[in-house]
């Protein structure tokens, strides 16, 4: 290279420099004053709803310790989608954040044609909390055993249905896997999320339900749904006497459902740290963690980092399931 090539390059880099170091600061700088004001958290389910539960519960104690409200606001629909493209086309400020259970952040681009955003360019934050899944059949439904539903299944094919949060969800996969495991076939019945399709559980219009144990378990000790078995490696202490899956015959059939904080794409690494060491900071608040072992929850936690390696893992485990299952985009 010339000594004049040399000194062009040079100039260039210099001159790029001049360019881009009042943005860098304008970053550091909007990072260091982050937040100066409320951050609306857009959850991806109705009121009422797992997602929606933790998020205030988290938000409220991550309050604390930015100094700033956290106001949660309910976009449902589309398997989470319309949440997700809220917040995926939103200013990348740390403003504004979603709240999601797994479907729109890993897997709805297997299961709709079109998206007006990519899952794996948001910012993860933080997983909030895990909680297993469990099988729920109505209270009257005739198998008192998953042996027993099984074979009910296989002499009355397609008679049996299912109810789930909507496609794509991870009560809607989660028996995609039950039923590729079990060779059996349940006709499929989407909801708009968690409450509607309990609600139709406990008034009999739908057989089943794989799903989160915490709006389940007060149904099974009430006596207005019954959890068969639960889709944990091992047994859950608050029902010791209800077996897994696994202990039931049905081998790799593992599911719990988790909860996640990401931010928009671009949202700068600065302010994802500060609303992540907040997150994790909540994780040991007492009273947070009262909340959640009365709701039989796992605290989340962990580095953005993490947090992203785990969701990539669940986005390709949960992509073979789809891809096994024959489902199609709709």
């Amino acid at each position: 290279m010339t000594g004049r090539a040399i000194s062009r390059r040079s100039a260039m880099v210099t001159a790029l420099s001049f360019v881009l170091a009042p943005a860098a600061a304008e970053a550091e700088g909007d990072a260091a004053n982050f937040p100066n004001r409320p951050i609306r958290i857009i959850v991806s389910v109705p009121a009422g709803g797992g997602v929606d539960t933790v998020t205030r519960i988290v938000a409220d104690k991550m309050r604390a310790q930015l100094g700033q409200p956290l106001p949660v606001e309910n976009k449902a629909g589309a398997g989470g989608s319309v949440a997700a493209d809220a917040v995926f086309h939103s200013e990348p400020d740390g403003y504004t954040l979603l709240a999601s259970q797994p479907a729109p952040i890993t897997t709805n681009p297997f299961l709709y044609k079109s998206l007006n955003y990519d899952p794996k360019d948001f910012m993860p934050v933080v997983i909030m909390a895990h909680v297993a899944n469990v099988l729920l059949v109505r209270e009257d439904f005739p198998a008192k055993t998953v042996q027993e539903l099984i074979a009910y299944a296989k002499a009355n094919p397609g008679k049996l249905n299912y109810a789930s949060q909507g496609i794509g969800t991870t009560s809607h996969l989660t028996t995609a896997l039950f039923e590729s495991i079990t060779h059996t076939k349940l006709v499929h019945v989407p909801y708009k999320g968690t409450a509607p399709a309990l609600n139709d559980v406990i008034a009999g219009h739908v057989d089943l339900m794989f799903t989160e144990l915490a709006t389940s378990l007060p149904l099974h000790k009430a006596g207005r749904a019954r959890i068969l078995a639960v889709a944990s490696k091992r047994r859950i202490a608050a029902i010791p006497d209800i077996p897994t899956l696994e202990e039931s015959g049905v081998l790799g059939c593992e599911s719990d459902t988790w909860m996640a904080l990401t931010a928009p794409p671009k949202t700068p690494t600065a302010i994802v740290t500060k609303l992540n060491r907040a997150a994790n900071a909540a994780m040991k608040d007492s009273q947070l963690l009262d909340r959640y072992r009365a709701l039989t929850l796992e605290p989340g936690g962990g580095t953005p980092a993490e947090t992203r390696a785990f969701i990539q893992e669940e986005t390709q485990r949960w992509g073979a399931v789809i891809r096994a299952a024959g489902i199609q985009p709709a």
